[in-house]
């Protein structure tokens, strides 16, 4: 046999693996092409009923829109495009209110798996997303909290937890570049001190670091895809945040480089 050539039996592994490629280039245009349909769907309704509706209704409409779109969206990747989450975790939250949801930051797709089981979740967005056409309109309406800045955020973040949400925070400030956790900021701390509400550690782990940081956007999944939230400790208002930061630092290190039982 010639150094090149390939023996009949491996000829069909070989199909199966260039074929198993094909698929996860169509699963990821699959997802990518569902999320932006989605979008698009609900942006000229959210972009109408924002100006004319009262504050309280508005949010309330926005909020469940966005749950009910991201729960649709994971059951599209589960049975289209080999993926695998396991989020009952969360549900233990659902009723939950004043809450800040305090979660590490692996994947672009750490806030639609939140709030696919968070229907009264408020996101903490940075001011370009929030302006972006294809997300603005829906987070508007949703009242999601505008980052343009701490004081702003602390402002709006304060408001909405006064009136009862659950406020998603990615504490990182960024998707994950040195895992298991990168370091975390003073905001949530602050935060969460200024509100005077608990603060809930979410850990989320996925079977390799798709749409991360360091993971282009046109660059396919490995599938299966599997995501996993576990819900880690509850912890009381700080009224140190600096200590409280540390303490919430140690707690989801620690977690994320402890195996799941």
């Amino acid at each position: 046999m010639t150094p090149h050539s390939t023996s009949p039996e491996m000829r069909p592994r070989a199909s199966a693996g260039v074929l198993w490629r094909a698929y996860e280039r169509l699963a990821m245009a699959i997802g990518l092409g569902t999320l932006a349909l989605l979008c698009l769907a609900w942006l000229p309704f959210a972009a109408l009923l924002y100006p004319v509706l009262p504050r309280v209704p508005a949010q309330r409409l926005g909020r469940s829109v966005i749950t009910l779109a991201f729960r649709f969206y994971l059951a599209v990747l589960s049975l289209l495009c080999g993926c695998r989450f396991d989020l009952s975790a969360l549900d233990a939250l659902q009723r939950e209110r004043s809450l800040i949801i305090a979660a590490n930051h692996p994947s672009l797709l750490d806030a639609v798996v939140l709030v696919s089981r968070l229907p009264n979740a408020v996101c903490v967005m940075k001011a370009s997303l929030l302006d972006n056409i294809l997300f603005g309109a829906a987070a508007r309406i949703a009242r999601y909290v505008r980052n343009d800045g701490a004081a702003q955020l602390l402002r709006n973040g304060c408001q909405a937890l006064a009136e009862g949400a659950q406020v998603v925070l990615f504490p990182e400030g960024s998707r994950t570049q040195q895992f298991p956790l990168d370091p975390l900021g003073r905001t949530l701390g602050v935060l969460a001190k200024r509100a005077h509400v608990p603060v809930q550690a979410v850990l989320l782990e996925y079977s390799t670091p798709y749409l991360g940081k360091r993971w282009p956007l046109w660059a396919p999944p490995v599938l299966p895809l599997v995501c996993t939230a576990r819900l880690g400790c509850r912890f009381d208002p700080p009224s140190d945040h600096p200590a409280f930061t540390q303490a919430l630092e140690q707690h989801l290190r620690a977690e994320l480089t402890t195996p799941a039982p």
